[in-house]
């Protein structure tokens, strides 16, 4: 995660309970900061994680081999294939 810069233009609110604000000022102060900055940093991670749990696929090393040798295989395209780059081709405007 990069450093963040000192001047900031963007805001978030949010309101909690107080067992959630207490809870997160006891965190802060353990990790020996304040309460702004671990609040960025832990809602930076979480975005972080969020978005490469949902692009990021991991195969196993089975998969990997069939989907490399897939890719390497020279097949003619089939007709459904045929098809869907014309779809395609067509939405592009090509």
């Amino acid at each position: 995660m990069s450093a963040l810069p000192n001047s900031q233009s963007a805001r978030l609110d949010f309101r909690v309970s107080a067992a959630h604000k207490s809870l997160i000022e006891r965190a802060a102060t353990m990790q020996g900061q304040t309460v702004s900055s671990f609040a960025i940093a832990t809602l930076l991670k979480a975005a972080e994680e969020a978005i490469a749990n949902d692009t990021v696929r991991t195969l196993s090393t089975r998969d990997s081999k069939r989907f490399v040798a897939m890719l390497a295989a020279k097949v003619a395209p089939n007709s459904e294939l045929k098809r869907a780059a014309a779809r395609y081709r067509e939405s592009r405007g090509g």
